[in-house]
């Protein structure tokens, strides 16, 4: 792991999400607006999520789904899960959009641009995994190698696996990598697994 990196990268994390908040501060308020009209509850939905060395935080999205849906389960364990998801969620959630209030997440520092993806405090069968490649060393992401490797569709100990190559393989070019990787993997939609694998909320 290299040590300067991940100085120079906390640097890039703040100015970059920084930038990023104020430049799309104008889609946070129309997002915020279709939220309301479109169902009762809360703007932004809030997870505790395990960061840098297991410790927790709370993971701000735009809600996508009905304000009375489980918060601490994953959408896999929801049933029907489509039918928790609102009109407007159900675009946010294809489009990645409701991943956007990270960017605040970011600028606080709970999480990095790129990282490995934050589980849910009680994803114990992943934490462990994940344990055994050193990915609970580093702050969580935004996105990272294992999400554009499959994302939903991969198993929880190749996404460990992926986590852990990306913590001893991080870098500048890991990173531009893996947010190139996330352009694409948006654009095309891939290894989205909706009631199925799916973790996000």
């Amino acid at each position: 792991m290299n040590l300067l990196y991940i100085y120079i990268k906390r640097l890039i994390d703040i100015i970059l999400s920084g930038l990023g908040i104020i430049l799309l501060s104008p889609i946070f308020l129309i997002i915020a607006l279709l939220i309301k009209i479109d169902s009762q509850g809360n703007v932004f939905f809030k997870q505790k999520r395990v960061g840098k060395n297991k410790t927790h935080f709370n993971i701000l999205k735009f809600r996508t789904m009905k304000s009375e849906t489980p918060s601490d389960m994953p959408t896999h364990l929801l049933g029907n899960a489509t039918s928790h998801i609102t009109n407007i969620g159900n675009f946010l959630r294809k489009s990645s959009l409701d991943e956007l209030p990270q960017l605040i997440n970011i600028f606080k520092g709970d999480m990095s641009i790129v990282g490995p993806r934050p589980a849910l405090w009680n994803q114990y069968d992943l934490l462990t995994e994940r344990d055994k490649f050193n990915a609970n060393d580093v702050y969580p992401g935004l996105t990272g190698l294992a999400q554009i490797s499959g994302r939903d569709e991969l198993s929880i100990y190749i996404k460990a696996e992926l986590d852990g190559d990306y913590v001893l393989n991080m870098g500048f070019w890991m990173d531009i990598k893996c947010i190139l990787g996330t352009v694409r993997s948006v654009l095309k939609r891939d290894g989205i697994v909706e009631g199925d694998s799916k973790d996000r909320k």
